[in-house]
């Protein structure tokens, strides 16, 4: 008996050359989609970020407001005299007020010139 003939091929190696070019540019293909998806998953996760610190932002913008009016308020002369009454403080009387010309060696200067001015204005 005879064998059977095979028929024997050869492979082209264009065909090969253009299977492989194929794949690379399917891998690009790929490549080139997740980085986007990628960029714009990044991209969303960012905003996020930047809303949650927009409003961190507005929160202590408000809270620096608030503790602005309150320390007007506590500064304010009409409280402070108001408190120093509650704790028993009253104005010095004109005999417990010094001058601070008479603490400063040689009693010259602006500051004591126009203290002396006024006190002959005040007498």
């Amino acid at each position: 008996m005879t064998k059977p003939q095979r028929l024997h091929r050869e492979r082209d190696p264009r065909v090969r050359r253009s299977l492989v070019a194929a794949a690379v540019c399917a891998g690009l293909l790929v490549a080139g989609g997740l980085a986007v998806v990628g960029l714009r998953v990044q991209q969303v996760h960012l905003a996020y970020q930047r809303d949650k610190l927009v409003e961190e932002r507005a929160r202590v913008e408000t809270l620096i407001r608030q503790l602005e009016i309150e320390l007007a308020t506590l500064r304010s002369p009409a409280r402070v005299e108001t408190r120093a009454r509650q704790l028993g403080m009253a104005s010095p009387s004109r005999e417990q007020v010094r001058l601070a010309r008479e603490y400063v060696s040689g009693g010259g200067g602006l500051a004591a010139a126009r203290t002396a001015r006024l006190e002959a204005l005040v007498r």
